[in-house]
């Protein structure tokens, strides 16, 4: 078996130190090189040939974003960035996965040395996928083996229908995604139109990123872009990100939808996880809405997916093609949940067909 090479960039030599001890522990894995800085990085890189490369986001000399978007025009190679939880951190970090980081780890801002090993399960695991990664858009996901895992029954129990829902012709339209999902929810969400139906996203994020990227989203976006709140109404137009390190579920006030918010178990290892936002609305919503799943690693939102379809609703799973990872949209279609199966530049316009149909 050949090992993955993986370059180490970042000016703190403890962490430097740290990522490659736990990175040379999976077998799959070898740390062939470590840079404190771009520069050294760059000579690096030509010598080493890494097939992935993790990336401080801030650097003396030169800082990560700079050094990614030059790497990326003149030797585009799978990046994981390695980032602060502060709100400079997760601005710079955004940029980064917008430039083509495939995904970031979050370095914790205290107790260095005893908090970071708490995150070898999750670099691994993301350096893994990074490393099977096309940054020009194809991929082959590499899926690490987990500790077992919750089901959106911590959260939300299942319950059958025992009786109809109250008649609304608004249609909601909710997304899950992971992995590569910030961009690829940018690129999904300011295709619609500004009268679009509303759209509720369970993105897997960090907390102290979760409102800049709704923030972001706002600013390319002709829908109104939330960071949702409890009780917070859902109206068409408007998108509600969920919070990170908060499920995000619907609800019903008579014939109007609401957000609420659940600090409930992480399901399926998330908070917010895919499989509770969707199960709610299966349970809340039915035939009026539209799910859709789009790249990840796991299988976070294919059993509520599922649900659903079985609930009425139509379902939409991202292709393997335009996907970063192929792990939830794969789950659900193997899983029997995805109605269709589209590329990303096809969803928008998909969606918006079937809100048509729908009111004809």
């Amino acid at each position: 078996m050949t090992k993955k090479k993986v370059l180490i960039v970042d000016d703190s030599a403890l962490v430097r130190q740290m990522l490659t001890e736990m990175l040379n522990s999976d077998p799959e894995l070898e740390v062939v090189g470590v840079a404190a800085d771009p520069f050294v990085a760059r000579e690096k890189i030509k010598t080493l040939n890494p097939d992935v490369i993790t990336l401080d986001v801030e650097m003396p000399r030169m800082d990560g974003v700079t050094f990614l978007e030059n790497l990326m025009r003149l030797r585009p190679t799978p990046v994981v960035m390695v980032s602060s939880l502060t709100q400079k951190g997760a601005d710079v970090t955004l940029r980064a996965l917008e430039l083509g980081a495939i995904d970031f780890v979050a370095k914790p801002k205290i107790d260095l040395t005893g908090t970071l090993r708490q995150y070898t399960e999750e670099l691994i695991a993301k350096v893994k996928v990074a490393a099977g990664a096309n940054v020009m858009g194809r991929h082959s996901a590499i899926i690490a083996n987990a500790k077992p895992k919750l089901s959106a029954d911590a959260v939300l129990p299942s319950q059958q229908r025992s009786r109809p829902l109250l008649r609304t012709t608004e249609k909601i339209i909710a997304i899950g995604a992971s992995t590569g999902g910030t961009e690829a929810l940018r690129e999904l969400v300011s295709a619609f139109p500004p009268d679009a139906p509303a759209i509720v996203i369970s993105q897997h994020i960090p907390a102290a990123f979760s409102k800049p990227f709704a923030e972001r989203l706002d600013k390319v976006c002709a829908m109104k872009v939330f960071h949702a709140e409890e009780g917070q109404y859902i109206v068409p137009g408007h998108v509600y990100i969920a919070p990170g390190d908060y499920h995000l579920l619907i609800d019903r006030d008579g014939a109007r939808y609401v957000c609420r918010l659940s600090q409930g178990p992480a399901v399926n290892r998330h908070r917010p996880s895919v499989d509770v936002m969707f199960r709610s609305v299966a349970q809340k919503v039915g035939p009026n809405a539209i799910g859709v799943i789009l790249t990840g690693m796991g299988d976070d939102g294919a059993r509520g997916l599922k649900e659903m379809l079985e609930a009425g609703a139509h379902t939409i799973a991202q292709d393997e093609a335009s996907s970063i990872v192929w792990g939830m949209p794969g789950s659900a279609v193997k899983l029997g949940a995805a109605e269709k199966v589209e590329s990303l530049n096809n969803i928008a316009d998909v969606i918006l067909k079937l809100v048509v149909a729908h009111a004809a």
